[in-house]
């Protein structure tokens, strides 16, 4: 599962099919998403499990908020892409729900004080100077196959929002069981995300199948979900790279010292 799970499922091996119905193609994104989607990723379970130290989890929070910056640049280059008043007016909303209406306000605001809460200094986690290169690089590439990507791919690379409100309830539960001295008061980002990612998900489902209107769109969509979960994944690997492996292999060799 993951990053290195099955290949992508076809339906039927002839690419030139007919269409698919919008049910069996919602069906077909889910199918693949939610094979594919970090929750399942390792490191999300020493998170929801309590077996991260406080220093992995501000790790995570500092190295998020560079892919949580990346989210209102690559909604900017969707909305720059569609020629539909109606589209860019409800995709804005998407920005100004992170970026916020004014200084202070938005997810971006809210991932801030959620570094306050688990005592990192918010001015050093919006410097991004920390921010790990293989973090960075994972989070620009979103932003790179959004730019190049059709609209109809870089809407569908959202969809990994359809797996979100399910992940951010069990985050906010396990925040509040495994890591008490995290401030309750900072955890509204994922409060709201779990409401909004519903909401979001929903528009962009809307869009992609009633527009994915032959079997080889059906299959770019599938593709593109595919590799924004891919790009997730790749966060979480680099931050067990850095802050998990690194830490048991210190803790193995304190024992093999001990043991000599």
């Amino acid at each position: 599962m993951g990053r290195n799970g099955d290949p992508i499922v076809m339906m039927k091996e002839d690419h030139h099919r007919d269409r698919l119905s919008q049910d069996a193609f919602l069906q077909w994104l889910k199918r693949e998403g939610s094979h594919r989607y970090h929750d399942r990723h390792p490191f999300h379970e020493l998170m929801h499990n309590g077996h991260l130290t406080k220093t992995q989890l501000q790790q995570w929070v500092l190295n998020r908020y560079y892919y949580q910056t990346r989210i209102p640049i690559k909604d900017a280059l969707i909305v720059s892409k569609s020629e539909d008043p109606a589209f860019r007016r409800m995709w804005l909303r998407r920005i100004q729900d992170h970026d916020g209406e004014q200084e202070g306000a938005g997810g971006l605001a809210l991932w801030l004080e959620l570094a306050r809460g688990t005592g990192l200094d918010a001015d050093e986690v919006r410097s991004l100077r920390a921010v790990l290169p293989g973090v960075r690089l994972a989070c620009d590439e979103y932003v790179r196959f959004v730019h190049e990507a059709p609209l109809l791919e870089a809407v569908a690379s959202s969809l990994t929002e359809l797996f979100a409100p399910s992940l951010m309830a069990r985050r906010l539960e396990a925040w509040k069981q495994h890591y008490p001295w995290v401030r309750l008061e900072s955890l509204e980002y994922f409060q709201l995300r779990i409401s909004r990612a519903a909401l979001d998900s929903n528009q962009a489902v809307e869009f992609v199948v009633q527009h994915a209107t032959t079997y080889s769109l059906q299959e770019s969509c599938v593709r593109a979900l595919v590799k924004k979960a891919d790009i997730l994944w790749t966060l979480l690997d680099e931050l067990s790279l850095a802050y998990v492996e690194t830490a048991l292999e210190r803790r193995q060799t304190a024992h093999d010292s001990h043991d000599s």
